[in-house]
């Protein structure tokens, strides 16, 4: 009995449910004080932040650089260190300071644990072979270096890859099926050799220790910049307006399908062109969030197939007489790839035609 009781208490993973909030902020509550109540009026003074990075900044699930939080502050007129919140001040609770402004995926503690197990059983898979490196995994098995780090930092439970990394996966440990995977890292699990990566991966200390580590790092480099805060230009010294002009209007097109994918069937609206739309641009209608909370499903966005998608921006896929939106980000290789929340994809974008893909260039939101 005794020696079940240990395997039982062996077998538990602490899940921190708060694991995807790595950069908790005061951005929302210094925008709202600012003047800007909706994120989207903020992220039209700073347009060379997309608005999706500045909505994941805001919501604490990436890191910002620091001269991008140079430029938010100073459209807000605040200090950048105003940004920054201290994690170790008794007075901050993290499910406070998340429930305030967002909705978090709830939380499948089973699936969750194995995805620890798995990514310890993936460290520990390339620690037994020093042949098998990074590289030589994305050659032989088609994982991207970007993927194999998500993997083993369990960012997304195993149901939620895509079927072509659960086989890539599933050669790499040469199993014949999921079952035969999940007993495998089973059995790795209790003999103890995941262990340690384990604890690095469970329970909330992890991400206290990088967050504590990122927001310090963040200070130091902040450090030598001006402690007045920067200032907006005064009405006297405002830009001045350009000419009126008629306003360009473009179709939009969208009806849902499967898959996340939308049919470019004209919807019979239209709407405004952004000064910037090229002479082949039209409106998109999102109509459901296949991109996260970002981009909402009564967004509309403009596509520009004469602009190509940028890093951190979002691409639009031609698949057929359909289109897929996707948020685009580079691997350590720089390659480009495109990502969709829901359903889950992760696309490489350097091999598809030119005539394929097009950058989403604005976005409106009802």
């Amino acid at each position: 009995m005794a020696g079940r009781g240990a395997l039982q208490e062996k077998s538990r993973i602490e899940i921190d449910p708060y694991r995807a909030i790595i950069f908790p902020n005061h951005l929302r509550h210094l925008r709202r004080e600012g003047g800007f109540p909706k994120l989207l009026g903020l992220a039209q003074k700073i347009p060379e932040i997309p608005y999706i990075r500045l909505s994941k900044i805001e919501r604490g699930e990436v890191i910002p650089r620091p001269d991008e939080l140079v430029r938010i502050a100073g459209e807000l007129g605040v200090a950048p260190g105003d940004l920054l919140l201290d994690i170790d001040d008794p007075g901050f609770d993290i499910g406070a300071w998340v429930a305030a402004g967002q909705q978090l995926r709830p939380v499948d503690d089973e699936a969750a644990a194995f995805a620890v197990k798995l990514a310890a059983a993936l460290r520990f898979r390339r620690m037994s072979d020093p042949a098998l490196t990074i590289g030589r995994i994305e050659e032989e098995y088609g994982i991207a270096p970007v993927i194999l780090s998500r993997v083993e930092n369990a960012h997304k439970t195993f149901d939620r890859w895509n079927p072509a990394t659960i086989a890539s996966l599933l050669r790499l440990f040469g199993a014949a099926d999921r079952d035969a995977l999940r007993s495998m890292t089973e059995g790795l699990h209790e003999r103890g050799v995941l262990d340690a990566r384990i604890r690095e991966l469970s329970g909330a200390a992890p991400r206290i220790a990088r967050t504590r580590a990122k927001i310090a790092e963040l200070r130091d480099s902040l450090a030598d910049a001006s402690k007045d805060p920067p200032l907006r230009n005064p009405p006297e010294r405002a830009l001045p307006k350009p000419p009126t002009h008629e306003q360009r209007v473009l179709p939009v097109f969208g009806v849902p399908l499967d898959d996340g994918l939308l049919a470019l069937t004209p919807t019979g609206e239209l709407a405004d062109a952004p000064r910037n739309a090229g002479p082949r641009a039209y409106a998109l209608r999102v109509h459901r969030p296949t991109l996260g909370a970002a981009l909402p499903g009564s967004a509309t966005v403009i596509v520009d197939p004469d602009r190509f998608p940028g890093g951190m921006g979002i691409a639009a896929l031609r698949e057929g007489d359909a289109v897929r939106l996707l948020t685009v980000t580079f691997d350590r290789n720089g390659a480009m790839i495109g990502y969709s929340a829901n359903p889950d994809r992760e696309l490489p974008l350097d091999t598809v035609p030119p005539n394929d893909i097009a950058g989403v260039i604005a976005a409106y939101f009802a």
